[in-house]
């Protein structure tokens, strides 16, 4: 990039500008009504000499030596009036649009825009979804708004993206929902709240199939009546059951929570060879949480033998013949992984009753299309397992399917927006396999409250590969770490500062000026740590592959073309219907009232 385009002058430069022009304005505006008040009132008053030369005139009214009739002050009154009004109409125009800003919206000059977004733009994610013939109303799911040329920026169908946001920052507003809303296909929605059903699950239902509601905590009040999952059904071969294992372990684990180096990973496989015991045997999951409370029985070794599964047999007998102490241990931590199993309004969700409910199936699901929201609550005893078990099914469904059709990746592309991913969804291989899910037309949206949260889910090392490994990364504000902000900051980039200083000479002698103006230049930060840490609501830092990072005015679904659907939706569903849109107005308004107040301080 050529430095020139990133160049800026020291505050105050522009400031001084526009008081020169207001002052030559005033002065050619003063010429001219002038000029036309002795020209025209002449004319009506019947005076025949008249001066052509404007600065005569303007000089002969100072003096007297022309005459200023009565008509003449009415012609100066009039064009006084339109020009004041003409320049009321510009004013209210500039300031109007600068109101609508924030304090950091300066910084989109230097920041990308047009081509050096082109990347994310929406014709270059229209292009991609023809070419994969994807047939959908919208480009990509919506990223923003530029602030510098207003251009809506798209994460095409092949792209994962990141969302770092801290609460009520507009998370939902302007992420999760517009993207289930965006979504061509079928959509899986992971939540803590049920403010993302309440608002989409009608709109979904009218143009994109069934919807389902798995909510084993009763978020959103929902009830099984009408359908039921059974996480063995997922469980097909030892892999699997030791994927299953490792999502009760990560689940049920609090994020401060000390692991034994020998108990924890010994626990998890005993779980996996209870787990792959009761799916063969086609016992229910209820079973597994019996046999965790019985060290002695046996009865998952002979099922697993019996079953061509000798090594995992060989393991659940090694610990059950194990020292006591050690048993007790293994035993007694595989408990508390499954912890979830043993509240009864959970059980009713992942166990059949007998009353003929359907069982939910991930590839028919897939092929069918519809909506799948999974939700749940931090805390002892949660879903989390059970939400991150179904998500993963889905995904790895998709994964099998798009296997089969042309070119290795979906015909319609599944959406999966894991909001609070870090809390209900901790799914340990996300960052694995982050990158490989937009090639195969698996389209996710993770999103956090901070950097600390993944990292107590994937630690470090894997946050950092889901940011890398994430097309579209997108801040918005609200967080306080300031290792996050400082990386941030850095990936942002800088800005050529033309620093300007004066200096006044003593005995400049007869016919010099005595003052001397010399300029530097200077790097300065574009956003720096605390400008992130107070990132206005309505704006977002997106960073994209092979693109500019960018300053974006974010996209409530307020102002999509469903918004009177949604409003319809949450009425029907939200027991504060009326409190929550209002609140959801208040929320889109907040960042042109806070521009509008930093606008007036700096005035």
């Amino acid at each position: 990039m050529a430095r020139g385009s990133n160049r800026r002058n020291q505050p105050g430069g522009f400031g001084e500008a526009v008081a020169l022009w207001v002052a030559i304005g005033a002065i050619v505006s003063a010429l001219v009504l002038v000029y036309a008040g002795v020209r025209i009132g002449h004319e009506l008053a019947g005076i025949e000499k008249t001066p052509t030369d404007p600065w005569a005139v303007f000089f002969g009214v100072l003096d007297g030596s022309v005459a200023w009739p009565t008509e003449s002050w009415i012609v100066f009154g009039i064009g006084a009036v339109l020009l004041a009004a003409l320049a009321l109409i510009v004013y209210r125009a500039a300031t109007g649009r600068r109101g609508k800003g924030t304090r950091v919206d300066w910084t989109s000059t230097y920041l990308g825009k047009g081509r050096e977004v082109e990347g994310i733009s929406a014709k270059e994610a229209r292009a991609k979804a023809e070419r994969w013939g994807v047939k959908s109303e919208a480009p990509g799911l919506a990223v923003g708004r530029t602030v510098a040329g207003r251009q809506r920026l798209y994460a095409s169908w092949e792209d994962v993206m990141t969302l770092i946001a801290g609460p009520r920052t507009g998370k939902s507003l302007c992420y999760a929902i517009p993207s289930i809303l965006a979504a061509p296909g079928p959509v899986i929605a992971t939540s803590n709240k049920r403010d993302i059903v309440d608002a989409t699950r009608d709109v979904r239902a009218a143009t994109h199939g069934e919807v389902w509601v798995f909510d084993p905590q009763g978020v959103a009040g929902e009830e099984p009546t009408d359908w039921w999952w059974n996480p063995l059904s997922y469980v097909t071969d030892e892999v699997k059951a030791s994927t299953l294992a490792g999502h009760f372990a990560a689940g049920s684990r609090a994020a401060d929570a000390k692991t034994d180096a020998f108990f924890e990973p010994a626990a998890r496989d005993l779980l996996a060879g209870l787990l792959l015991a009761a799916a063969l045997d086609k016992r229910p999951l209820t079973e597994v949480y019996r046999w965790l409370t019985r060290p002695h029985d046996d009865t998952p070794v002979d099922i697993l033998r019996a079953n061509g599964q000798p090594m995992m047999a060989d393991l659940v007998f090694g610990v059950i013949e194990s020292p006591e102490k050690q048993r007790g241990g293994v035993y007694g931590t595989a408990q508390q992984m499954a912890s979830c199993l043993t509240n009864r309004a959970v059980l009713k969700w992942v166990t059949d009753d007998g009353t003929r409910r359907r069982h939910f199936d991930p590839a028919a699901f897939l092929r069918e299309g519809g909506t799948l929201y999974s939700l749940s609550r931090e805390g002892r005893g949660s879903a989390g397992p059970l939400v991150t078990a179904l998500t993963v099914a889905v995904v790895e469904a998709a994964e099998e399917l798009a296997k089969t059709q042309p070119g290795g990746r979906l015909a319609m592309p599944l959406v999966g927006v894991l909001d609070e991913a870090a809390n209900v969804c901790r799914w340990r291989d996300l960052p694995d396999l982050y990158s490989f899910f937009g090639s195969q037309g698996i389209v996710l949206l993770t999103i956090l409250q901070s950097w600390a949260q993944g990292e107590v889910v994937w630690g470090r090392e894997g946050m950092n590969k889901l940011w890398s490994a994430s097309n579209v990364a997108i801040y918005g504000g609200g967080v306080k770490e300031e290792g996050f902000l400082e990386q941030l900051s850095k990936l942002i980039g800088k800005y050529d500062l033309i620093a300007r200083s004066t200096s006044t000479k003593a005995n400049a002698g007869m016919f010099g000026s005595g003052v001397s103006t010399s300029r530097s230049l200077q790097r300065e930060r574009i956003l720096d740590v605390d400008d992130l840490q107070a990132l206005p609501k309505g704006r977002a830092i997106v960073l994209s592959s092979g693109n500019r990072a960018t300053l974006v005015e974010t996209l409530p679904w307020t102002e999509g073309p469903a918004a009177d659907a949604v409003r319809a939706s949450i009425r029907a569903h939200d027991p504060q219907a009326e409190k929550t849109i209002r609140d959801t107005a208040v929320d889109v308004e907040s960042a042109e009232a806070a521009g509008r107040r930093w606008q007036e301080a700096a005035r």
